[in-house]
C-alpha cells in the first residue's frame, strides 16, 4: 500500500513595532503587539481552530489517518498567551496517539547557517516546550525551518541524536532519482532523509484556488490518483505544507476542508494509506546516499537559501548575530534572551530580501531596506543592553559607528522620499 505523509509547518513570528533611531538607548519593548494580536487571531479563526476540529473528526473516523506537524516555540507561546484554548485543541489531536511533532528551531530561524551553539539551544528549547505542553517524548525526526539542509547540518543532527530530517527534494540534488524513496546522508548515512515531494505538495499549495491553473480543479481523487500510480518500488510521498493553507491562504469557501476531508475517506479505494515520518523510519530502508555539500531550503525555483542570507543586508546582520551570541547567552538575562529569540526568526531575514520583492504578502515593511533599517535599530538597542552588562570597549566603539551609519542611512533616505515628492508635484503641474 502506498503511503502519504501528511506534514504542517506552524510559525508566527513575533514582528518588530516601528522602531526609530532615536528610540535606541530609550526604548526596550520591540513587539507590535497590536499586529502580532490582529495576525494571529485571524489567523486562528480562519485556520488553526476549524483545521484542527476538522482533523479531530478524521483520526477518530479513520484508524489509518496519521498526521504530523512542525511547530516552532514562538507559535507555542503565542498560544499559551493568547488562545490557550488552542492549545487544549491540538492535545485532544495527539491523545489520538495518531500525530506526530517533529523537532524544528524554537524561533524558526536560520541558526543553523550561522551558529552551531544557537542551533543546538533553540532544537532543544522547542523540544522541551513540546514535552511541557503536550508530554511528547522527544522526536525522532528534525525538520528544520524552511527546509534548509545540508551536509554538515546533518553531521549536526546526527551528533544531537537525529535519526531522520525532513528536506526539499530538490532536482538539482536529486539528478533522476525520485523523492518517493528514503535516502541515507553522504556524510552521515544512519541519518535518513525524508524529501518533500514539491510537484504534489504545491498541487495543493499552489494550485487549489488558482482558477487559471492548468491542474485546475484539484480534488482528493485527483491527488489520490497520482499517489497510486507511483511507480514500483516508491511506497510513500512526503506532502509537507503551511498549515495555514487550510482556510487563510485558501479561504474555506474554496473548499479546502471539503478536499482533506475526502482524503482519508477515499484513501482506501485508491489502496493509499498514511503515515507519521517515524513510521516511514520504521517501515523503510534507505535506497542510496545523498550529499547536499551547499545548503537548500524549499524556496523558489532555485531551492536555495538565497532568500534569507542571499543579500549584504542579510549577510550583515547574520554577521552581528554570529558574533555576539555567546555574549547574550552568557549573561542569562531571561528578557535579553527572549528579545533575542524574536530576532532570530527567519521571517525577519526574509522580509530584508530583494529577490522578486514584492511577493511577500505578510511582510509589514515597505521594502527590504525599510526592514533592514527597523531591524538594526532594535538589535542596536538590543546590543547596548548587552553592554551596559558586560561592556566591551572595541564592541562599544564599534556599535557606535554602526549606528551612525544607520543614522546617516535613514537621512539619505529622508532626502530621497523628499525628492520624490518635489518630482510628484512638478509632474502634476
Amino acid at each position: 500500500m502506498k503511503k502519504i505523509c501528511l506534514c504542517f509547518q506552524i510559525h508566527q513570528p513575533i514582528r518588530l513595532r516601528r522602531y526609530r533611531f532615536f528610540d535606541i538607548g530609550n526604548v526596550h519593548y520591540y513587539s507590535d503587539d497590536y499586529l502580532n494580536e490582529e495576525v494571529f487571531d485571524r489567523i486562528t479563526d480562519s485556520c488553526y481552530f476549524p483545521a484542527n476540529r476538522m482533523l479531530l473528526e478524521l483520526l477518530k473516523t479513520y484508524p489509518d489517518f496519521h498526521v504530523s506537524f512542525s511547530i516552532s516555540g514562538l507559535a507555542l507561546e503565542q498560544m499559551e498567551y493568547r488562545k490557550p484554548e488552542l492549545l487544549e485543541s491540538f492535545r485532544e489531536l495527539v491523545a489520538t496517539g495518531r500525530v506526530e511533532f517533529v523537532a524544528e528551531t524554537y524561533s524558526h530561524s536560520i541558526s543553523s547557517l550561522y551558529d552551531p551553539v544557537e542551533f543546538r539551544n533553540q532544537v532543544r528549547m522547542q523540544q522541551t516546550k513540546l514535552s511541557e505542553l503536550f508530554g511528547v517524548a522527544p522526536s525522532r525526526v528534525f525538520c528544520n525551518s524552511e527546509l534548509i539542509y545540508s551536509d554538515e547540518i546533518a553531521l549536526e543532527l546526527a551528533s544531537l541524536g537525529y535519526e531522520g530530517v525532513i528536506t526539499e527534494g530538490a532536482k538539482h540534488v536529486l539528478g533522476w532519482k525520485s523523492p518517493n524513496y528514503l535516502y541515507g546522508s553522504a556524510v552521515s548515512p544512519e541519518t535518513k532523509l525524508l524529501l518533500r515531494n514539491a510537484g504534489l505538495s504545491e498541487l495543493v499549495t499552489n494550485h487549489f484556488s488558482n482558477y487559471s491553473s492548468h491542474e485546475y480543479p484539484v480534488t482528493a481523487d485527483k491527488l489520490l490518483g497520482r499517489v497510486q500510480h507511483l511507480p514500483e518500488g516508491e511506497d510513500f510521498t512526503l506532502l509537507y505544507m503551511n498549515y495555514e493553507v487550510l482556510g487563510e491562504m485558501n479561504r474555506a469557501e474554496t473548499g479546502i476542508f471539503e478536499f482533506f476531508r475526502a482524503l482519508p475517506k477515499l484513501a482506501a479505494d485508491y489502496g493509499v494509506g498514511f503515515a507519521t515520518p517515524s513510521q516511514l523510519l520504521d517501515s523503510q530502508r534507505p535506497v542510496g546516499l545523498i550529499s547536499v555539500a551547499y545548503p537548500i531550503s524549499w524556496a523558489g525555483e532555485e531551492k536555495s537559501t538565497n532568500e534569507w542570507n542571499g543579500n549584504i543586508l542579510q549577510q550583515g546582520v547574520i554577521e552581528k548575530l554570529r558574533q555576539w551570541g555567546e555574549r547574550v547567552h552568557a549573561l542569562e538575562d531571561r528578557s535579553l534572551l527572549k528579545d533575542w529569540l524574536w530576532l532570530q526568526s527567519a521571517d525577519h531575514f526574509y522580509y530584508m530580501n530583494t529577490i522578486n520583492w514584492g511577493g511577500h504578502p505578510y511582510s509589514p515593511y515597505s521594502s527590504p531596506y525599510d526592514a533592514f533599517n527597523n531591524y538594526m535599530n532594535v538589535l542596536s538597542d538590543l546590543l547596548l543592553r548587552v553592554e551596559e552588562q558586560a561592556p566591551s570597549s572595541i564592541e562599544t566603539e564599534e556599535l557606535n559607528s554602526y549606528q551612525q551609519m544607520i543614522h546617516a542611512q535613514q537621512e539619505r533616505i529622508a532626502e530621497l522620499e523628499a525628492e520624490v515628492k518635489h518630482l510628484e508635484g512638478l509632474v502634476k503641474q
